[in-house]
């Protein structure tokens, strides 16, 4: 990454649905990471730091629209930037 570059801020509620409110598209431009009780979280598709919940798929389940069904799990939320090596 050029030093020049500035990532943008990350956000208090962050959504990877682009149907969402809380999609940006600009963070997800560079590679995010999310932590949740000090364990890196891969498979996260919303998160709300301030509230502390992240929201994970449940299995292979899907809704009738065909989407992840998706379980909210509590407790200390961390976003990140990860390095590119």
């Amino acid at each position: 990454m050029n030093p020049t570059t500035q990532l943008p801020s990350l956000p208090d509620h962050l959504s990877i649905d682009p149907r969402s409110p809380h999609y940006n598209a600009e963070v997800f431009e560079h590679d995010v990471g999310i932590r949740l009780n000090g364990k890196e979280r891969l498979d996260v598709a919303e998160y709300c730091i301030s509230e502390g919940w992240v929201r994970v798929p449940a299995g292979k389940t899907l809704d009738r629209r065909g989407h992840p069904l998706l379980i909210k799990l509590k407790g200390q939320v961390e976003a990140f930037y990860r390095s590119t090596p």
